[in-house]
């Protein structure tokens, strides 16, 4: 496998918080799906109480292209992407969720229609077929997207799914806030960018535990969609900017 390098051309975010048992074998999984191509793994270890952040640690003299960083405070996975995006060096972003659900084998997919749709397309998120997860958090989902989408006219089906390729520099134009990683595709509309969406494998997990419950993600998405509704109400586009 290649050595990095210093400005590879797409920076794998994987925000992690107690996943010593799925974190190592999604790191091999990451560099297996990118292999042959100039890329850098950036792990970011939300201030786990496991082992986490020890075995990706030991992964670096196998993999190369790994970094791991690790927040001194439990901060939330929105923070641990931020996190993860500002030290980024590329310039497109994949991020998927850490617990190894998001199969890897898409990233790539995801992030070559990415490159291939001009810089106006600064997002494409990845929708799971076939979700593996209990019926009640299917429902939910279903439920909590349908309302989102109706609400902020976002045109996305699932802003759950952790696999999205992205700018970077389109990111942190965005207003930043604590469970932002499910408004992305509302918040780059809102800056004037494009959006779109493919289909991705979801699979069922292996080790740990989920860290969200229905309930306290029903509470939480009240208020941010009122805060995402405000900030669209207080958007103003000046379509392009021209110089001279």
């Amino acid at each position: 496998m290649a050595e990095p390098h210093d400005t590879p051309a797409v920076s794998v975010v994987a925000p992690v918080f107690d996943e010593e048992g799925a974190a190592p074998a999604l790191a091999r999984e990451i560099a297996a799906a990118f292999t042959g191509r100039d890329f850098e793994i950036v792990f970011v270890d939300d201030a786990s109480r496991d082992g986490t952040r020890a075995a990706l640690n030991g992964l670096k003299g196998e993999i190369p292209q790994l970094r791991v960083l690790s927040h001194r405070a439990n901060s939330g996975q929105s923070r641990a992407i931020r996190t993860g995006v500002m030290a980024a060096r590329a310039p497109l972003i994949l991020t998927l969720d850490g617990d190894g659900q998001n199969d890897p084998a898409d990233g790539p997919r995801l992030v070559d229609a990415l490159s291939a749709g001009g810089p106006e397309l600064a997002l494409v998120g990845g929708e799971r077929v076939k979700r593996q997860d209990t019926r009640a958090k299917k429902v939910a989902s279903k439920l909590g997207n349908g309302v989102r989408k109706r609400l902020l006219k976002d045109v996305a089906n699932d802003t759950g799914c952790g696999l999205k390729a992205f700018r970077r520099d389109a990111f942190l134009r965005l207003p930043y806030f604590d469970h932002i990683h499910r408004y992305l595709p509302a918040l780059m509309i809102r800056e004037g960018y494009q959006v779109a969406f493919m289909p991705v494998n979801h699979r069922h997990r292996q080790t740990g535990q989920s860290k969200y419950t229905n309930l306290g993600r029903l509470w939480a998405s009240l208020s941010d969609l009122l805060g995402v509704m405000w900030l669209q109400s207080r958007s103003r586009n000046p379509v392009g900017v021209d110089e001279g």
